[in-house]
């Protein structure tokens, strides 16, 4: 069984990664896909919106006489981000409330 991941939670793994070092379109599939499975039909047109709403930008560099399109967050990157985790704390917390019984005083049903 597979849970599929929300388009916000996706983008938010994607700046995740990308916080921490810019990535080229294949690596950060890689890495993604050591997570959750995704292939780079889906990651790059996340890649794409997230560029076009000024969470990333793009820089290409030469390898082996290609060039290789690089990722780097933004600044606004970076505040979505920290929208994204807020977000996500409180959705696990509601979540864990429910299917692992954490709710002090609450009935359910």
């Amino acid at each position: 069984m597979k849970i599929k991941i929300s388009a916000d939670l996706l983008d938010g793994l994607v700046l995740a990664l990308l916080e921490r070092k810019d990535y080229y379109g294949y690596a950060l599939t890689q890495d993604m896909q050591a997570v959750i499975e995704i292939s780079e039909s889906t990651m790059y047109p996340v890649l794409r919106r997230l560029q076009k709403n000024n969470y990333l930008t793009t820089y290409d560099q030469p390898f082996q006489g290609r060039n290789r399109r690089y990722y780097r967050i933004a600044p606004a990157g970076t505040q979505h981000l920290e929208q994204i985790r807020k977000m996500w704390v409180n959705y696990k917390v509601s979540l864990d409330n429910i299917l692992l019984g954490e709710a002090k005083g609450k009935h359910y049903g």
